[in-house]
């Protein structure tokens, strides 16, 4: 007689196929302030990088993906870009994947979207548009890990007594104020 034990250690285990790593295909391009990496997936643009070594910023993408420099499939969002830098680009028209990101981080980008070029938001007025009025702080957090600045326009969003607040690093202060003045912006 066999035990319960044994029976079910006969139970014959299905192997499931792996599924393939999902594709991110990157690039660069140059910018007025600096080479910009670029990564897109096939639901959408990923990444967007200032003022990074190339080492630095592959290796910082999704490490389950395979890894592909391609610069036709980053071409649309390389164009975009360069209307944007060039002035004849006020709003972009992209696909975005941001399924890593949290619920929260997602509702503050799409808040922070409607942001018009050459407006700027302050982070209590981003958290109010989200009704979550007490939430300036994790708003401000949640930005700081947007991963596609300028297409999502985080530059917008400033301090309520008007200063800057935090942008993309250690330089990132420089880069927030060169594209509020490109967008027209004075502080």
């Amino acid at each position: 007689m066999k035990t319960a034990r044994a029976a079910r250690s006969q139970i014959p285990v299905l192997h499931r196929r792996p599924e393939p790593l999902p594709l991110l295909r990157w690039s660069h391009m140059r910018s007025p302030l600096g080479r910009l990496f670029i990564a897109v997936s096939e639901k959408g643009l990923c990444a967007i990088v200032y003022r990074q070594r190339e080492d630095n910023f592959v290796a910082d993408l999704d490490s389950r993906s395979t890894l592909k420099r391609d610069s036709t499939a980053t071409a649309q969002v390389a164009a975009q870009i360069e209307e944007y830098f060039a002035g004849r680009r006020k709003k972009f028209a992209l696909p975005l994947k941001l399924s890593e990101l949290t619920s929260f981080q997602r509702q503050v980008l799409a808040a922070t979207s409607r942001i018009r070029f050459g407006q700027v938001w302050t982070y209590q007025r981003v958290a109010q548009e989200m009704h979550r009025a007490k939430s300036s702080r994790p708003v401000g957090q949640a930005l700081g890990r947007n991963p596609i600045p300028i297409v999502i326009p985080c530059h917008r969003v400033i301090a309520s007594n008007g200063g800057l607040g935090g942008y993309c690093g250690i330089s990132g202060r420089e880069l927030k104020r060169w594209l509020l003045r490109h967008e027209g912006v004075r502080l």
